[in-house]
């Protein structure tokens, strides 16, 4: 599954940091895939996660309910798409690269393990790190120059 996010963030635009996810149904499908494009599109909700987010809605048809779902992403999410993945009842977060300056799965704040909240998705952080942090290190590596 990162491994597929990571290919959506070889995608991304090469002005967006290189963000990849992907959204699997419950038998592991993939319904849905996105790259960070803040910059392309000028919004600044358009993360890869909430991106990804949207389109497993539309293709699944029936509403905002993503149970059941599973969202891969190479970069430990923020607030705002942590918050987004929990209201969206995705069932379990895959993720690669942990954030210590913006992470909301454990590293700055622990949104989707709140238990003040009523859906909690299962997480797996860590996943491919070291290949996750690499596209993140050479997009940043490349900018600063």
């Amino acid at each position: 599954m990162i491994r597929a996010a990571l290919a959506a963030a070889a995608a991304a635009d090469p002005r967006d940091v290189p963000v990849g996810a992907v959204v699997f149904d419950a038998s592991g499908r993939e319904i849905a895939r996105a790259s960070n494009a803040r910059e392309a599109l000028g919004d600044p909700t358009a993360h890869a996660e909430v991106l990804a987010l949207r389109a497993a809605a539309r293709v699944l048809g029936d509403g905002w309910r993503l149970e059941g779902a599973t969202l891969a992403v190479t970069l430990e999410p923020c607030t705002m798409c942590a918050g987004a993945l929990v209201l969206s009842r995705v069932r379990r977060l895959v993720f690669g690269a942990w954030e210590p300056k913006t992470g909301a799965v454990g590293s700055l704040w622990d949104v989707v393990r709140d238990r003040r909240l009523n859906h909690r998705p299962e997480v797996r952080g860590g996943v491919l790190e070291p290949e996750c942090a690499a596209v993140l290190d050479a997009f940043f590596r490349s900018h600063r120059i």
